[in-house]
C-alpha cells in the first residue's frame, strides 16, 4: 500500500449550469450530469442525464467535458453520490469529477475504494446554507492505494457482483414492462362497456399509517417492525426496509400493520402519486394510503390500474389543502372492474412473472450484502485475491501456507 493524495492520481475539474433562460442552450448533443440524474439511478455508469446540452450552451458557462471512464462525484445537494461516466459528458456545478491517471490507478477499484471512505469526503464538506465539497479538500484527502495489478484484481471481484446485480435490474425492468403490456392488452385495448365500474372502497379496505415520536428511543432502537416511509414507493414493489419500530411504537402512534400484498401509495411529498406493492407485513408512516384489495384476484389489476393514475394523484397532491391526495380521495375513487373469472386468469397469467422479480431482488440483497461484507476487507488488505484471481483468501491463512 501507498499513500498518496487525490490530486497525485487525478486532475479535479468542475462543472457549471448555461443559463436556463436561453432556450438555444438546452436540448443538444452534449450529455449533461445533474446530481439528480445519480440520484434516479441503481447501477455504477451513467451514460445519459435528464438534459442536453448544446454547443451555444457549453461555450457559455465553464463547465467541462469530462472523458470516458472519469468518476463523478457529487460535492453538494447531496456530497457523495457516485458514478463512473460511461460516455463522454459534462456536469452542473454540484459535482466535483475526477479524470484518472489511467497509470496510476483503475476507475472501477477507485469507485469502490471512494464508496467506502464516502463518510470522511462528505465530513470534509463546509458551508453555513449548505455544506459543499471544495476541490481543495478533496484533492488533499489522502488515500492507499495498492499496485494497479490488485487493483484490477479487487476490481474484478467486486464488479462481478454488480454485474449480476444490474443484470438483475435490467431483468426486472423487462419483466415488468412484459406484466404491463399484458395489463394493457387485456384490459385498456380490449376494455368490455359492460365492465362495472365501483369505488375502491367498495372492493377494498384502506387505511394510513403514522410516525411515533422521532425523539423517543424507546420507539426506534432494536425495533424488529418494519416501517415504511413514502420515499421508498419509487419501485413498483417493495422487498424490503432499513427502517423498523418497536411494539412500543406501534402502541404509541397512528402507525398500524399493513398485511403483504397491501397496494400503497404515497400520497404527498417527492413520491407523491407513486404506487407499489407491499410484499411483506409492514406499517408506513403518514404519509401513504395502504389499499388492501378484499380479494385476491383484483391484487395486481388494481396496482397497474392505479399506477397508470400516477399523472393524476400527482397533480392532485400539489393541488389546494381542500383538494390534496388523501385516504379518502382514494377510497371514493371510481375504477373500471372487469368479472371475477378475467382477473383470477389475469393474475395466474402475471404471477409467475412477478415471482421472478421477487426473486432476483431477493438475489440482489444477498449479493449486496455479500459485495458490502468483502468491500472493507479487500480495500483493507485484510483479504486479498490469489494470483490465479480466481478466488479470495484470508490474508493470514494465506501467508501460513
Amino acid at each position: 500500500m501507498k499513500k498518496v493524495r487525490i490530486r497525485d492520481i487525478a486532475e479535479i475539474k468542475n462543472g457549471s449550469t448555461p443559463s436556463t433562460k436561453v432556450r438555444d442552450n438546452y436540448d443538444g448533443n452534449i450529455i449533461w450530469i445533474t446530481p439528480k440524474d445519480l440520484s434516479k439511478q441503481n447501477h455504477r455508469f451513467i451514460f445519459r442525464g435528464e438534459k442536453t446540452i448544446t454547443q451555444k450552451g457549453y461555450n457559455s458557462c465553464s463547465t467541462t467535458l469530462i472523458p470516458k471512464g472519469s468518476i463523478l462525484l457529487s460535492s453538494r445537494a447531496p456530497i457523495g453520490l457516485l458514478a463512473i461516466a460511461d460516455v463522454e459528458c459534462c456536469t452542473n456545478q454540484g459535482f466535483k469529477n475526477l479524470i484518472l491517471n489511467k497509470e496510476k490507478i483503475d476507475n472501477k477499484w477507485f469507485y469502490y475504494y471512494l464508496k467506502l471512505r464516502i463518510n470522511e469526503i462528505e465530513a470534509l464538506g463546509s458551508g453555513t446554507t449548505f455544506k459543499e465539497l471544495s476541490k481543495t479538500n478533496l484533492e488533499n484527502f489522502e488515500i492507499d492505494i495498492p499496485d494497479l495489478q490488485t487493483q484490477s484484481a479487487i476490481a474484478r471481484v467486486l464488479s462481478s457482483f454488480d454485474d449480476k446485480i444490474e443484470l438483475n435490474n435490467t431483468m426486472n425492468k423487462e419483466l415488468e414492462n412484459l406484466a404491463r403490456t399484458i395489463y394493457e392488452y387485456w384490459f385498456v385495448q380490449n376494455a368490455d362497456e359492460k365492465w362495472e365500474r365501483k369505488k375502491i372502497g367498495e372492493i377494498a379496505e384502506t387505511g394510513s399509517g403514522g410516525t411515533p415520536l422521532t425523539s423517543n428511543k424507546e420507539y426506534y432502537e432494536n425495533g424488529n417492525i418494519p416501517w415504511i416511509n413514502s420515499n421508498e414507493l419509487n419501485f413498483g414493489y417493495i422487498l424490503d426496509t432499513k427502517n423498523f419500530i418497536t411494539q412500543k411504537g406501534l402502541n404509541n402512534s397512528s402507525a398500524k400493520l399493513f398485511p403483504a400484498n397491501s397496494i400503497l401509495i404515497a400520497l404527498y411529498g417527492a413520491t407523491a402519486g407513486k404506487v407499489s406493492l407491499l410484499t411483506f407485513q409492514a406499517t408506513t408512516n403518514q404519509a401513504i394510503c395502504a389499499i388492501m384489495p378484499t380479494s385476491h384476484a383484483h391484487k395486481y389489476y388494481l396496482k397497474f390500474y392505479l399506477s397508470n393514475l400516477y399523472k393524476y394523484f400527482n397533480r392532485v397532491s400539489s393541488g389546494s389543502a381542500r383538494d390534496n391526495l388523501s385516504q379518502e380521495l382514494i377510497r371514493n375513487l371510481e375504477i373500471t372492474l372487469p368479472d371475477t373469472a378475467i382477473l383470477e386468469k389475469f393474475n395466474k397469467t402475471v404471477s409467475p412473472i412477478f415471482e421472478q422479480i421477487i426473486k432476483n431482488s431477493q438475489e440482489n440483497a444477498e449479493l449486496s450484502q455479500l459485495r458490502d461484507f468483502l468491500l472493507p476487507l479487500l480495500m483493507n488488505g485484510q483479504v486479498k485475491i490469489s494470483n490465479n484471481n480466481k478466488n479470495i483468501n484470508n490474508k493470514h491463512t494465506d501467508d501460513t501456507d
